[in-house]
């Protein structure tokens, strides 16, 4: 790992037991992430898409140490967070923060916007009341909103104002790397811009990384300068941004990016629609998990498990076929 990488994941593993009977005893296991890899650039922003229940919002989780990792490794400016004492990963959860998909639902209804603000300023270490007050108009002015809502609760903001509460109180104890999951997918078309916009400008001012989760291809495509694929589970393709758009190699992510609405109205293009459903993560298909659905699946498809092939600089797809 380069001086330049402030995050690696390396075959991270997140099984959630099946329990049955009086007992409830274990059955089996769903398999949310299975083996899953890539790593972010400091400033950089990466972008997790697929669709709903393929395992991006645990991955983001395990990264943060939110959920307990149960294979693989996932590395912080050069350190093993799955080594560190309680005491340690409270120490450097100041530098990985997340920003939740529900706005209202990540807010305590209890407390003003600036209370909330405050708790992160308090972890910092800032006693003084004065300064706490200060730090907050500040962060507020950072994310667009007016000093005067500090004195307000949660319900009387919309809901692109608690997203950036939500954004300010990340801030607040100024991280390096943030999880954004899905954090403009609850907001109108016109509020998703603004966030976005709004994201961008904070990454250049600050520095900051961050793994962008969402299933909305537009969105990632702007946001993100690498883009990572996922499909019950795994990654099926990762590749720069620009390079993942202009030359998409695995059925999935052509899939997907056939599916995008175009304002065109004489756009003629092909849609290539899947057919049959997502397989179970409780009990996946051998070899490539994407067969059931795939228009190129062959017998080797069913059989091996299917490994990254190179496609291009820092351009990995998992499918023989469209490699070779």
């Amino acid at each position: 790992m380069d001086n330049n990488t402030i995050l690696n994941v390396q075959a991270i593993k997140k099984y959630f037991p099946v329990r049955r009977g009086f007992f409830q005893q274990v059955i089996g296991w769903i398999k949310a992430v299975d083996g899953v890899d890539f790593e972010i650039k400091r400033g950089k922003t990466l972008g997790l898409v697929g669709e709903s229940g393929c395992g991006k919002s645990t991955v983001g989780r395990v990264i943060l140490n939110l959920l307990e990792l149960d294979g693989g490794k996932v590395t912080y400016r050069g350190q093993d967070i799955n080594d560190l004492s309680q005491n340690k990963m409270k120490t450097l959860r100041k530098e990985m923060q997340i920003i939740f998909q529900d706005p209202f639902g990540s807010l305590n209804p209890r407390m003003t916007a600036g209370q909330t603000i405050e708790e992160g300023l308090r972890t910092l270490g800032i006693r003084g009341h004065a300064e706490r007050k200060r730090r907050v108009s500040h962060l507020l002015d950072m994310v667009g909103m007016s000093s005067s809502g500090a004195d307000r609760y949660p319900h009387e903001f919309s809901g692109g104002q608690r997203q950036r509460i939500g954004i300010a109180r990340a801030l607040s104890v100024e991280p390096s790397l943030i999880v954004c999951d899905e954090p403009v997918s609850a907001l109108d078309v016109s509020i998703q811009a603004q966030i976005i916009n709004l994201l961008k400008k904070l990454q250049n001012q600050l520095g900051l990384s961050y793994l962008f989760i969402s299933h909305d291809l537009n969105v990632v495509g702007y946001i993100s300068d690498t883009v990572a694929v996922m499909y019950l589970g795994h990654i099926m393709e990762y590749a720069p941004a620009e390079a993942l758009f202009d030359n998409p190699l695995h059925p999935y992510t052509r899939a997907l990016l056939s599916s995008i609405p175009t304002p065109e109205p004489d756009d003629r293009r092909e849609r290539q629609t899947l057919s049959g459903d997502v397989p179970s993560p409780f009990n996946p298909p051998p070899g490539c998990k994407f067969q059931g659905r795939c228009p190129m699946v062959e017998d080797r498809c069913r059989k091996d498990e299917i490994s990254f092939y190179e496609a291009g600089e820092n351009h990995v797809a998992r499918c023989w076929k469209v490699v070779e």
